[in-house]
């Protein structure tokens, strides 16, 4: 599709404008209620709508598909992200109030790093064609990853640690040994020194963009329009902060999501490398947008009703267990403490 300067630059003073408004309503730290978190969300959500709609009747049908499949993929990406966020979090023992506060300006710094890896592989693909080779491998790879991790069992609440950049950081300005409200900075002995509040911001951006490594190359085998990617990066990355709130509990139910996530990546990667064969001449079936999008929102589908049939079947034998633990027998004894099966003397 075929963008203007002046609509690059429209489009962004306009997402800027977005980010400005939901900084300005939750400028005053508070908890966020789900009610609260839920509004949100239905807006975003509308927003991101709006603007498929717009590119199918001012661009093109194929140009708004490609938008829906991009949103819908990066979305359920940050919606497994959305686990290491909750672990960064508890590490840093982020107060509920300042949470808010935290991932607004966490995923400012990841949609900024992100708009550069974006223009990054835009430029390689449009130079490099066997690119698609290399990032269909990776999505591929990455797939397995998904299922090897996913069939371990392995509880990921620890796994998080520190970047070596964030690291050098800390060791270079130092860090406050309590928040400070909303500061980022503070003067301890004369010296400048950063708050956790700053330091876990830094945290969410930054791990967001690890996060990056596999989402670009993703939405890059659904299209390669640059425009499509950031606008669908850029729409995924703004309903964040609400869906943390939304569905912090229920993300432990969605126990197959990574399963999912798995066949999507690997479904994509395969396109990629579908692609990069029929650029190079070869004779192969292309993949279309539409199925895409079916086969993206279908394996989302099935993968979260059986993720709730899991968990409610766990649940269901969990809790006789837990009866039957809680009913363990207790001495018989009578008004005045004597044990009453015990034999008088």
């Amino acid at each position: 599709m075929d963008i203007s300067l002046t609509l690059w630059l429209l489009t962004v003073l306009g997402l800027t404008a977005l980010i400005a408004i939901d900084f300005f309503i939750g400028r005053k730290p508070h908890e966020v209620s789900v009610r609260e978190a839920g509004v949100w969300t239905v807006v975003w959500l509308a927003l991101a709508g709006v603007f498929g709609l717009g590119l199918m009747v001012f661009g093109s049908g194929k140009a708004g598909g490609e938008f829906f499949a991009g949103y819908v993929t990066e979305k359920s990406l940050s919606v497994d992200n959305l686990f290491v966020f909750i672990v960064i979090m508890a590490k840093f023992a982020v107060p509920l109030r300042l949470q808010q506060r935290v991932l607004l300006f966490g995923v400012l710094i990841a949609l900024v790093l992100r708009a550069g890896f974006i223009a990054a592989g835009a430029a390689v693909l449009a130079s490099f064609s066997w690119v698609f080779f290399l990032f269909g491998a990776f999505l591929i790879y990455t797939a397995w990853k998904l299922i090897q991790e996913a069939r371990s069992d392995h509880d990921g609440d620890e796994e998080w640690e520190e970047n070596r950049l964030l690291k050098s950081i800390e060791r270079r300005f130092g860090v406050a040994d309590k928040y400070h409200d909303t500061k980022l900075f503070i003067r301890r002995g004369g010296k400048r020194v950063l708050t956790p509040l700053m330091v876990v911001m830094l945290a969410i951006g930054t791990t967001d963009v690890m996060f990056a490594l596999d989402s670009i190359p993703a939405i890059f085998g659904l299209t390669q329009d640059p425009y499509i990617v950031f606008t669908a990066n850029a729409f995924a990355l703004m309903g964040l902060r609400q869906l943390y709130f939304l569905i912090g509990g229920l993300m432990k139910k969605l126990v197959h999501l990574s399963y999912g996530l798995s066949v999507i990546l690997g479904f994509i990667g395969v396109k990629l490398v579908l692609h990069a064969l029929h650029e190079l001449g070869v004779h192969v079936p292309e993949i279309g947008i539409t199925l895409s999008l079916s086969v993206i929102g279908g394996v989302l589908l099935i993968t979260t009703v059986t993720s709730l049939i899991a968990t409610r079947k766990q649940t269901a034998t969990a809790a006789p267990a837990t009866a039957a633990h809680s009913g363990s027998p207790r001495p018989n004894v009578e008004e005045g403490g004597r044990n009453k099966d015990s034999a008088d003397v």
